[in-house]
């Protein structure tokens, strides 16, 4: 019971993690995105 327990809690860990990491990545990338066309004009 508490080895699926905790496997599933770090299961859901990693997914949060994971997921967080792409958002911040994806905010990262458009706000450099936008940087770089504000400069090209």
């Amino acid at each position: 019971m508490d080895d699926s327990v905790r496997k599933s809690c770090w299961g859901v860990t990693v997914w949060t993690v994971a997921i967080f990491s792409a958002l911040m990545m994806l905010g990262f990338l458009c706000s450099n995105a936008e940087t770089v066309a504000i400069a090209a004009n």
